[in-house]
């Protein structure tokens, strides 16, 4: 990409003296033609580049810009190089595994030490739990359908365990929690939808392609969230319970009573989940707040007490 191509030629800049366009042509595997292009891109952007002339020529950022205007430190490649690579642990794409490289190289060489003993004191674990070669094989596939916007036939099993053929227009892949999404417009439910991937038995990418639809993930997103019923719930937790409680509720949403019980009132969206939630906490929970939400509970106590007589 012309984006990539161009940044990682400024940073190249930055950490070495002059590098000439023959180099660059070669290294990003284009013409000097278009190296000359992106330079002036670059210049017009205005990071100054000068241009040298005879047998040590080539292309160099004025010493004053280095020194004011550094646009990424050796940590702030450590970093990048962390996320990227724990990214392309779960997407093995190629080309984010030629990003990370093309990254790497610019990197000095007696600077590489220091560069993995960075990276090894800040490390961002983006694996999610359960992760297969099969989802992996699967979210690669959906992404090669986004990318050639092709329309994707799908087996799909809702909360329900209802199993639906749907054809989609697939838009996006999301990670979120741990888990892999499918945002896409259903031909199906004429609308559009999020599919957890994880949920997705079958697949076949249709030779036919889709004009992609102006609505983002962002926007449906926002709409959901304004229509969705919000509900507040209090509830009485046992003091040895303490540590979850805090890493579930927002701190300004916990108060502590004189018994050393935890009192929680907070706003959640009326959904499935939030009963798993509660239930997580066991025995050591109560429910004081709304009574709708409790006499739920009661009965899938119920239901669940049913089963053990």
């Amino acid at each position: 990409m012309k984006i990539e191509r161009m940044l990682t030629i400024i940073v190249m800049l930055l950490n070495r003296n002059r590098v000439t366009a023959n180099e660059l042509a070669e290294k990003f595997e284009v013409s000097v033609r278009t190296i000359y292009r992106d330079i002036e891109t670059i210049n017009l952007a205005g990071i100054p580049i000068i241009s040298h002339s005879g047998n040590n020529g080539g292309f160099s950022i004025y010493e004053s810009y280095k020194l004011n205007h550094q646009v990424l430190t050796l940590n702030n490649l450590s970093s990048l190089l962390s996320v990227l690579k724990d990214i392309n642990f779960t997407v093995d794409d190629i080309e984010l595994e030629s990003s990370i490289e093309k990254l790497q190289n610019i990197i000095p060489k007696n600077k590489v030490d220091y560069l993995k003993l960075h990276m090894e004191q800040i490390i961002i674990d983006l694996h999610p739990y359960g992760d297969s070669p099969n989802q992996k094989a699967l979210v690669k596939t959906l992404r090669k359908a986004i990318t050639q916007t092709n329309l994707l036939t799908i087996d799909y099993r809702n909360y329900d365990n209802i199993v639906s053929k749907r054809q989609v227009e697939p838009m996006s892949l999301i990670f979120k929690n741990y888990t892999w999404y499918l945002f896409a417009y259903c031909l199906l439910k004429e609308d559009f939808r999020i599919f957890r991937v994880s949920r997705i038995s079958d697949f076949h990418i249709e030779n036919q392609s889709f004009e992609r639809r102006e609505k983002s993930y962002h926007e449906i997103m926002a709409l959901l969230n304004e229509q969705t019923t919000m509900t507040t719930i209090v509830l009485k937790v046992s003091p040895q319970m303490k540590s979850r409680v805090k890493d579930v509720f927002n701190k300004e949403d916990i108060a502590v009573l004189e018994t050393g019980e935890l009192l929680v009132t907070a706003t959640f969206p009326e959904k499935e989940w939030l009963f798993s939630l509660i239930f997580s906490f066991g025995e050591h929970i109560e429910v004081l707040a709304p009574k709708e939400m409790r006499k739920k509970i009661a009965s899938k106590l119920r239901l669940m007490a049913d089963k053990y007589h």
